[in-house]
């Protein structure tokens, strides 16, 4: 295999559009020598070569999106391309960049460690980043080797598709692909490595700054190359924005990216998502969710949970907490942006935009979630309809009741309407059984929520009221326990629990009747298994 291969090879119908090398300052130097970057956006990076780069994963539509078809004429190219064994003549692969505030204590110069932009493209449907992540050492992989297993790349692989097929603003995934080499890692951190299998997989955005990137060169006081990065980023991903005056757009554009921000936030809150690891080098410029390392999906409805190791004893990035850390990290934003920006009032406006979106988006999506929603009952009583579902939710904690099954089951309760049907419709929602105390409890909030909706909603409006439910209510999240099956048979060769997974994710609020089996709460045995329920930020 050629070092250099062709657009030809590889069967692609886009164009290389190379914005960031090109318009941004780079690098040159020694590609896998970790150092310190001063005064540059980039630098150059080549992947590290593989044993026997396979691709085990592909989501077709990503495919679609990018104008990449996969056929038996162009496998071997795209393996070796997207395993990093080979590159595309034209195209200069490079790691950004960037610092960033590291469960709230500023880190320094972190920049991709592990993650290669190996093209920026052009195809019908936009510009696109393709990415590799774990595919070996670049400037800023200080003392690690710059590699990921297979356990936390089918783990990325399933979430980006997962969180883009349930509505949810995120980076995309195209590959996956096994390296044929074995990487060492201690997934506990507790003295105990081993050899598990490498992967690397290619992840696809517009773009993947960070607020980190913004945030280092105001640390080291580069602010020319500070100015430098955020008119890019507006003039190729702000575009709409290039009308206003100078002053205006920066304003503007700040505010855009804390709404954005406040969007993808409340919409995690909405599934029950947990990302993990909210530092701010781990927060994308364009609203997206980025970096899944040690995220999970609730189970039972614990708003204290988090799924890291490593946060294990603050709790910084518990659930209930995610809407305050993302301010938090925005105004570590914002104290970058006020080195080169005059105007400190719009950055404090664009902090109480994200306020304002973040609240009313919750108190939009609850409403929904319940089936307590119609304009009336948002204009007349928004609080006590909020208050209503807070009081819900307190009962699901306390009753350890799953957080997606228990909302199904209420869209069913509703159609049935007959609080004599509770105990049937319920039965598989709590994780430990309910004394009768604790059931009276339920079925008197479930007398109260049926009271509610036939006071503010008429027939009509509550039907209208269990379709939407039925669009917020997810029947499918990739529980930890879904992927960490899929990894175990990986792990040992065998694909077909991730190939099903990868299908079951494409319709998440509308599962087929195969898939069905998905819709059930965490087994007993997942509840304290490594993957499962605890999972740290090894690779």
């Amino acid at each position: 295999m050629p070092e250099n291969i062709s657009l030809l090879d590889i069967g692609a119908n886009f164009s290389l559009e190379p914005l960031f090398v090109e318009q941004l300052k780079g690098d040159l130097g020694t590609p896998t020598q970790p150092r310190q970057t001063p005064s540059v956006h980039w630098s150059q990076a080549k992947p590290t070569k593989v044993n026997l780069p396979t691709i085990i994963g592909w989501f077709e539509e990503v495919s679609t999106l990018l104008e990449l078809p996969r056929s038996p004429n162009n496998e071997n190219y795209l393996s070796n391309w997207l395993g990093g064994n080979t590159s595309l003549a034209g195209s200069t692969p490079f790691a950004a960049c960037y610092g960033g505030h590291q469960f709230g204590h500023w880190a320094g110069q972190l920049g991709d460690g592990r993650a290669i932009s190996i093209a920026e493209i052009r195809s019908q449907q936009g510009h696109f980043e393709l990415q590799l992540k774990g595919a070996g050492l670049t400037p800023y992989s200080r003392t690690a080797d710059g590699r990921a297993v297979l356990r936390s790349s089918i783990r990325e692989f399933l979430c980006s598709e997962a969180m883009h097929h349930l509505g949810i603003p995120t980076t995309r995934a195209l590959s996956l692909v096994l390296t044929g080499d074995q990487v060492v890692r201690d997934i506990l951190y507790n003295g105990n490595p081993k050899q598990e299998p490498g992967a690397i997989v290619c992840r696809v955005a517009p773009s993947f700054i960070r607020f980190g990137n913004f945030e280092i060169l105001a640390a080291r006081n580069e602010l020319s190359e500070l100015n430098h990065l955020i008119d890019f980023t507006i003039t190729n991903f702000y575009p709409h924005l290039s009308q206003l005056k100078p002053d205006q757009q920066r304003a503007e554009w700040f505010k855009e990216v804390c709404t954005r921000t406040a969007f993808m936030i409340a919409e995690w809150q909405r599934v029950g998502f947990v990302h993990g690891v909210m530092n701010t080098d781990n927060m994308s410029i364009l609203g997206l969710t980025i970096d899944y390392g040690p995220y999970g999906w609730l189970d039972n409805y614990d708003p204290t949970w988090t799924p890291n190791t490593t946060d294990a004893q603050g709790r910084r990035y518990r659930f209930e907490n995610q809407p305050f850390i993302g301010k938090w990290n925005l105004t570590c934003l914002a104290n970058a942006l006020a080195t080169v920006i005059d105007d400190h009032q719009c950055l404090y406006e664009g902090l109480n935009a994200y306020e304002e979106t973040i609240a009313n988006e919750i108190l939009l999506t609850q409403c929904k979630k319940f089936g307590l929603f119609s304009d009336d009952m948002l204009n007349d009583k928004p609080m006590e309809i909020f208050e209503f579902t807070q009081k819900g939710l307190s009962l699901m904690h306390e009753l350890e009741m799953d957080h997606t099954l228990t909302f199904l089951a209420m869209q069913n309760f509703a159609v049935s309407n007959n609080t004599d049907d509770s105990s049937s419709i319920f039965a598989d929602c709590f994780y430990k059984t309910p004394n009768d105390t604790q059931l009276q409890k339920w079925n008197k909030f479930l007398i109260d929520w049926l009271s509610l909706r036939n006071k503010f909603l008429n027939e009509e409006q509550t039907l209208q009221s269990i379709k939407i439910q039925q669009r917020v209510n997810p029947q499918f999240i990739l529980r930890n326990y879904l992927s960490q099956i899929a990894i175990e048979k990986a792990e040992l060769g065998d694909y077909e629990a991730l190939h099903n997974l990868m299908n079951a994710l494409k319709s998440p609020y509308d599962l087929n009747d195969a898939d069905k089996h998905y819709m059930s709460k965490r087994p007993d045995w997942a509840k304290h298994k490594v993957g499962c329920s605890m999972l740290s930020c090894s690779s």
